[in-house]
């Protein structure tokens, strides 16, 4: 039995990007932090302060990971506590100010304990969704350098740069799925910001700190689309992977094919892999099961909703 798990073990290990060696060191049991947002004003629906969207918790979920929801107003030790006790943390879409926001605040505050974390050797993974990548843009600049683009509502295929696919985020995806994502378009745009290359090449901290992985354009301007920092297990897209399997409006961008949903599972599951080279944990044990998104029930907000079902929280 000892045998068959070992081996089990060094398959996931060897799936996920890890030397065999390492295979006894990883996290079976990830827990990653999704930080809420304050409420959109026009939500009929809306309870308490703040939400998350369902499809961001499914999207782990399907790779592995448990998820714990990071609410907004809390201090500074709150989050340094809950930090210590998270694999990872993901950035959602929306639409708050990613300047001023109650979302920023706790943002700045994980994206610098992660910075910390990850120069005294202690991984710590950070994944940022249209927003989130937004907002790691402006951590990691101290400025708002996005620019409007035609991009509300649209499916692409992605640009990929040079050596993009050997890159941390993308070399152990199968062939056809970088293919499909090379010429299919199936990953979901629903921004109407975005970071361009003439900005991203012409602030050195953004150059220094992110390497850029692939590239569209609205037919105007060219903006990124994926990136991963050099230095630190940061990750972001533009684009959204968790709506092609889990959310349902009937809207141009949407995209339900075979092939956008192998990509949404290969990104999940990648995310979830780096989440797994942590190993902070909640003690006691009590602590993890209050903390736990089961504690809370989703909304649903009907099939013309953008998001088909919400958590809200206090």
């Amino acid at each position: 039995m000892y045998r068959q798990v070992l081996v089990l073990a060094v398959f996931a290990a060897l799936l996920c990007g890890f030397p065999a060696s390492c295979a006894r060191n990883l996290n079976y049991r990830p827990i990653i932090g999704i930080l809420a947002q304050e409420n959109l004003e026009d939500d009929p629906h809306a309870q308490g302060s703040s939400y998350i969207a369902a499809s961001y918790v499914k999207h782990l979920e399907s790779a592995g990971a448990r998820v714990v929801p990071i609410r907004i107003n809390h201090t500074k030790e709150e989050y340094e506590k809950l930090f210590n006790a998270i694999n990872g943390l993901l950035l959602p879409g929306g639409n708050v100010d990613i300047e001023k926001s109650q979302f920023t605040r706790a943002a700045k505050v994980f994206y610098e304990l992660a910075i910390k974390a990850n120069d005294a050797s202690d991984y710590f993974p950070i994944w940022g969704t249209c927003q989130g990548f937004q907002q790691l843009t402006v951590l990691t600049s101290n400025k708002n350098l996005l620019t409007l683009t035609d991009t509300k509502a649209v499916a692409l295929p992605l640009t990929f740069s040079p050596g993009a696919q050997k890159s941390r985020l993308f070399k152990k995806f199968p062939k056809d799925v970088l293919q499909s994502l090379a010429e299919e378009n199936i990953t979901s745009n629903f921004h109407s910001w975005s970071l361009s290359m003439q900005n991203y090449s012409s602030n050195a901290k953004l150059k220094r700190f992110y390497r850029v992985l692939t590239t569209n354009t609205d037919g105007k301007k060219e903006f990124i689309s994926t990136m991963e920092a050099y230095r630190y297990p940061f990750y972001a897209v533009q684009w959204h992977p968790e709506k092609s399997p889990f959310e349902w409006i009937e809207k141009a961008g949407m995209v339900h094919t075979l092939s956008a949903i192998k990509a949404t599972f290969y990104t999940a599951h990648f995310f979830v892999s780096e989440a797994m080279k942590n190993h902070h944990r909640f003690s006691p044990q009590s602590e993890e099961e209050k903390a736990l998104i089961y504690n809370y029930q989703p909304i649903f907000k009907g099939l013309n909703s953008i998001f088909l079902q919400n958590y809200y929280f206090d």
